[in-house]
């Protein structure tokens, strides 16, 4: 199975960006979305594979954090 996390684009060089994932800031290739600074992106493997709209990502972000609780 391949999970990907939702991250806030907070740079953006050429189609390489960096990804806010709850506070850790990480480099993300963009070539394959259109992405702007300040949309979410859904990542996986390093790769933002999708835009998505901010209240989603933050539901997807809740969930996992719940998730990670859970696991303690």
């Amino acid at each position: 199975m391949c999970v990907a996390y939702p991250g806030r684009v907070m740079s953006i060089n050429g189609t390489h960006g960096m990804v806010d994932f709850s506070g850790t800031e990480v480099p993300v290739n963009l070539a394959m979305v259109r992405a702007k600074i300040g949309d979410y992106v859904l990542v996986h493997a390093g790769m933002a594979i999708q835009i998505v709209k901010k209240d989603e990502a933050i539901d997807w972000i809740n969930l996992f954090k719940e998730i990670e609780e859970e696991s303690k």
